[in-house]
């Protein structure tokens, strides 16, 4: 999954230092991450005259935030993001994006309008008028794997790019636990009753700044009832059929994966 980077290691302990000159720095132009050449970023040397907001540390490398008001080097898109080829530089590039883009959407004080800025404790923005701290925003969410006998259920999202399968997902509403969040989705999406949930894996999913909770649960029955807003076909997916992978970073790929691979039952 994206987060998996061994042998490197992430550290997002809050620890902000002065940049080296073979740091990385991540340099955004409003919704456009701009890098140095083709699969290479910026280095600190490349910009000593210019305001970097630490992020975060891999190994010994600090990673660093840098805004310009005019696009340059090799523009890159958030999509783009997902096929870096170095797994590392992946994952940060997505994290940078997600600090990146809560630090630009909330530039003033929800409380009193203030300007924010960066806070000196800890990875949260400070009101220096009113006192209000804010946080990254990290949208529960879960990803959800239904069985019936020995079929499980996958799903194409209407409007999706991808000519792939995924699993049934959604966000976790107000007042629900994360198990009711599962049943309530596949309830939504696929008109199906769950009869029990058990939990798989979680995963960091910088993208839509989401902390995705992985779950198989079996269902009282096969007969499908999709809401055509959201789901624009589904299949109920046997050990040995043929299918298009969605990709080799998500919990979605690899919960299918798994059940393919005859590890859940």
């Amino acid at each position: 999954m994206i987060q998996d980077i061994y042998p490197h290691t992430f550290h997002n302990e809050y620890a902000p230092c002065p940049s080296k000159d073979d740091d990385i720095v991540f340099v955004f132009c409003k919704d456009v991450l701009c890098m140095k050449e083709e699969e290479i970023f910026y280095s600190a040397k490349d910009w000593h005259d210019s305001e970097l907001i630490w992020l975060f540390r891999i190994d010994d490398t600090n990673y660093y935030a840098c805004d310009v008001t005019e696009p340059c080097g090799v523009r890159v898109t958030l999509w783009q993001i997902r096929s870096l080829p170095e797994k590392h530089l992946r994952f940060a590039a997505a994290c940078a994006w997600q600090l990146h883009a809560w630090m630009t959407e909330n530039r003033y004080c929800g409380v009193c309008g203030n300007v924010l800025r960066l806070y000196a404790k800890e990875r949260a923005l400070e009101c220096p008028a009113c006192g209000n701290i804010l946080y990254p925003r990290i949208n529960p969410a879960v990803i959800a794997g239904a069985i019936h006998e020995d079929a499980l259920l996958v799903t194409r999202l209407a409007g999706s790019r991808l000519n792939s399968y995924a699993l049934v997902a959604g966000f976790n509403e107000i007042g629900e636990t994360i198990e009711e969040t599962v049943k309530r989705e596949i309830m939504e999406e696929v008109g199906l009753e769950v009869t029990d949930v058990t939990f798989y894996k979680s995963q960091p999913w910088p993208f839509s700044s989401t902390l995705l909770l992985g779950f198989y649960c079996h269902v009282k029955s096969a007969d499908v009832h999709e809401d055509h807003l959201e789901i624009d076909s589904t299949r109920w997916l046997r050990r040995g059929d043929d299918y298009n992978r969605f990709d080799d970073i998500s919990l979605t790929s690899e919960m299918i994966e798994n059940f393919m691979k005859g590890n859940i039952h």
